[in-house]
């Protein structure tokens, strides 16, 4: 196993991306953008995971988030896998046009690693990086936020309503934001 990218410090801040298998545009629909924000508030909730920034775009969610209880790596292992189950779920239960299409994605992916059961939805990388500096946090948060606005998806970052741009930008927010201390900027 890969050395690069992994959360070694459970209790330091990382900026992580989650990305659906293949790129499948997934979060499209309002119905999975919410199953990650419920997981999200669960972990914030019971989890001990503070979240400082986040975006959930078509097919990848990017995060900065920190464990004030150590276990970093466990609360991400935790939240992949009660999103994927519930969006399995969710695709097997809602009116969907491609859920045929979508489970046998998730279904061939599975296949492919001998540690899924039926479905993968995402990939196994969480791409943990370290932020250790101001800049590297402002860097990280901007990345973030910019993300729809490069996308063609809004003007504003904080137009875009699954972001935390919104609350950097005084706006309400679909989920509780962690103050980091450093002031909003939309450029």
């Amino acid at each position: 196993m890969s050395t690069g990218y992994q959360i070694n410090d459970q209790e330091g801040l990382h900026y992580l991306t989650f990305q659906v298998v293949y790129w499948i545009d997934i979060f499209t629909r309002i119905a999975y953008r919410d199953i990650v924000l419920e997981s999200l508030r669960y972990a914030n909730k019971n989890k001990c995971l503070d979240l400082f920034a986040f975006v959930i775009m078509s097919n990848h969610v990017h995060l900065i988030v920190q464990s004030n209880c150590g276990r970093l790596s466990d609360t991400i292992r935790d939240i992949k896998k009660f999103t994927s189950k519930k969006i399995v779920e969710t695709i097997r239960t809602i009116p969907e046009s491609r859920n045929k299409w979508m489970l046998n994605q998730f279904g061939f992916a599975a296949r492919q690693h001998t540690r899924n059961s039926s479905y993968q939805v995402w990939t196994h990388e969480n791409h943990a990086v370290y932020l250790y500096s101001p800049e590297m946090i402002r860097g990280k948060i901007d990345y973030i936020h910019q993300n729809p606005v490069r996308a063609g998806i809004v003007e504003k970052p904080e137009d875009y309503l699954y972001s935390s741009a919104r609350w950097y930008a005084g706006l309400d927010c679909l989920i509780k934001v962690c103050d980091i201390g450093l002031p909003w900027r939309t450029v």
